[in-house]
This record gives structure tokens, sequence and C-alpha cells, in this order.
């Protein structure tokens, strides 16, 4: 909790902080960067080039100082956990929170100028330490769980297989390049992977693990998107028995255990978790009752439809469903949630564009399914305006 007096001054200051938040967050970065270039390499420069990543910070750390205000109207467990799993993905150390904090106060007074007080900038700095404890705590709890060393969470894995998945998807088959074991994780997790670009820098992304755990492997199913670097990378230089950088496998967005009927929708690149999820239950719970439906433009560029199409028929309880914008046999145009089977005991999990989601998740509540039993991934830095919620 904040302190009396920081909770008087956060209150007050909180709607400027708010006004500027996205410029606060634009001065810091290029601050943070040039005083620690070694950073460069955790961040994904994709997401600096379009802003997306200054917005996503802006909107978590003024989230967090609303929930301290006011906890009920405004929950934040969900966000830090998110922000955990991506933080431990990409080995995130807690002695990298002051190197942060310190520049982000810095870009707050840069920003706000004379208006920002001692008293102010205290306020703030202690807003910013309660988030960064909160953050540390968690991550430290993965860290732990996975029986991960944060100091070297990257490891080399080896392609042992690469597979055409659409005219624009591929998958790439991995196993450790050291012989060790492979870590244990979740139907719907993903892992980090770095690559060295050409032009010096290196490069995380996050892929989600497309098959589920017990095969000796990780796999990540790669769509190209134009002016990528990591995924055009990916697609042009890596081969069977190339090595690639590979980080421990993280992501709330799982399988909660259960008898239940599960609903799986997706669109586009987001049937991976969809195959994960499939997977893990023909393998552990064949009876359980599952729908699949999954939205894509053209059948040419739905990536992994023969292998979901051949798990789900080892499914003694399910029904498959698709629709194509153009050409194919299914359903055309946007997915008709009234057409998706449902259970009284459904949970529903939801990946693909936001837009997309949003429509399937205000059709699943309109048809009177739970808000807590409908869960979604959303990929990118996660800024609060992409919740589908």
């Amino acid at each position: 909790m904040l302190s009396v007096g920081s909770t008087d001054i956060v209150r007050a200051t909180l709607p400027v902080v708010r006004d500027h938040a996205v410029e606060i967050t634009s001065a810091f970065y290029p601050s943070m960067f040039a005083a620690h270039p070694e950073l460069l390499d955790l961040f994904n420069q994709g997401n600096q080039a379009d802003g997306r990543q200054r917005v996503a910070l802006a909107s978590a750390v003024v989230a967090f100082a609303e929930h301290l205000l006011d906890p009920d109207a405004t929950p934040f467990d969900a966000i830090a956990e998110r922000i955990a799993h991506k933080h431990v993905s990409l080995g995130i150390r807690a002695e990298q929170y002051p190197v942060v904090g310190r520049h982000l106060l810095g870009a707050v007074a840069t920003v706000l100028g004379d208006a920002v007080t001692p008293e102010i900038a205290a306020a703030w700095d202690e807003v910013y330490w309660l988030l960064a404890c909160r953050l540390i705590a968690a991550e430290a709890r993965l860290y732990q769980r996975g029986d991960i060393d944060p100091e070297t969470p990257w490891r080399r894995w080896r392609v042992a297989k690469r597979q055409d998945e659409a005219v624009d998807t591929v998958s790439f088959t991995l196993v450790p390049d050291d012989g060790g074991p492979v870590p244990e994780f979740l139907a719907g997790q993903y892992v980090s992977v770095a690559v060295d670009l050409p032009d010096g820098h290196r490069q995380p992304r996050q892929y989600t693990l497309s098959h589920g755990p017990g095969r000796g492997s990780l796999r990540i199913t790669v769509r190209r998107v134009p002016g990528g670097a990591v995924s055009n990378h990916l697609h042009d230089h890596l081969h069977a028995d190339d090595t690639l950088l590979v980080g421990p496998p993280a992501g709330d967005h799982t399988l909660d255990p259960g008898t239940g009927a599960v609903l799986l929708v997706s669109a586009g690149i987001g049937i991976t978790p969809t195959a994960a999820i499939l997977d893990h239950i023909a393998r552990t719970q064949p009876t359980r009752r599952v729908v699949v439906a999954h939205a894509e433009r053209t059948p040419d560029r739905h990536a992994l439809r023969a292998e979901v199409l051949h798990t789900a028929s080892n499914l003694a309880d399910t029904d498959q469903l698709t629709w194509y914008e153009t050409g194919g046999d299914e359903h055309h145009g946007r997915i008709d949630v009234d057409a998706l089977p449902l259970d009284d005991d459904t949970t529903a999990h939801l990946c693909g564009p936001v837009p997309f989601m949003r429509h399937i998740r205000a059709g699943l509540l309109r048809r009177g399914l739970a808000d807590h039993r409908i869960r979604y991934e959303v990929f990118g830095p996660g800024m609060l305006d992409d919740r589908v919620g």
C-alpha cells in the first residue's frame, strides 16, 4: 500500500501523469538505451518503432497507480501475472529494476519539468518500487517453479525438423543442443527466441509452443510477417541442424485442470495455442468435450490444418468449424458466434487479433457464458487498450 502522504500526492497528480504518460515513456526508452545499450537486446525493436512498447509501459504504470488508489475499481493481478511471465521468458533480473526506475523517474522530471517537486518525485518513486517489488516477487516464484537460473536463462537448441505449414508459415521442432532435458511446460505457453540479425543486434521474439508437452521437444510455428525482422530471418535462414537461442517456457494462457467442455476459437496464427491445447487433451483426456473453431483469410494460409483435423479425430466428442474470408468449402465471412456449440460447463480459449477476440467474447457473453470462463491470449506487448474485456 502507498503511504498516506504519497496517496494524497498520487491522487492529485495522477491526471497529469496519465495525460503525459506516453510522452514520459517516449523519453524514458532513449535515455535508458543510451546509458545501457546492452538492454537493447531485451526489447522488441519492432514494438519500439511503432510505439506499442511505450504505450504498454505507460498504460501499466498508470493502471497500477489507479489500483493502489482503489484496488476494487482497478484489478491488477492479471496484468502483473502477464508481465511477470513475459519478463521470465526474457530472463529479466531483479538488479535491472533500479536502472529502469532511475530512467523512468528521470523521464517524469524531463517531461513535467518544475512541476515535479521533491515530494511528487518521492511519491511516484514509491509507486514504481511497489510495482517493481510485486513483479520481482512474482518473477522469483516463476524462476523457482521452473528451476530457472535468471543469470543463464538462454539455452541453445537444434532444429530437428523444419516443416512448411502454409504458404507463409513454418514450424521448427527443437531439441536441446546440449543433450540436456526438455523443460516442463503447459499447453498454451510460449518461449522467447533470440536471433542475431545482420545489423549486429540480437532480437528476441515470443512464439507459442504449438504442440503439447511430453514429446521430448519444443515446437514453434512462425508466420512470416511483412517487414518482420525476426520472422523473416527465421524463414530465410533457419534450417534443419541449425541452432537457435531459446528462453524458458512462460505464459499464463493455459488449460485449467478439469473435465469441463473446452471451446478453442482462433484466427490466423492464433491457431498455435489451439493446436497445443488440443494435442494435450487428445493425449491425456481423449473423452473430454472439445469444440474447435478457426477463422482464416484463405485455405492456403490455414496453418496446422491437417494436424488439428487429425488430432481432433482422436477425440471421442468434438466439433470442428472453419470460416474463410474467401475460398474453400467451409463457412464464409466472420465466425458466427451463434453457431458455436456451448455446454453449461464450457471454458472458452480465444487467440487472434484483438478486434476478432472482442467480437467473439461479446457474442459468448450475450449467449450467457460467464466472463470468468472466457480466456484469451494477446500477442504483442500487451497494451491495456488491447484488453479483450
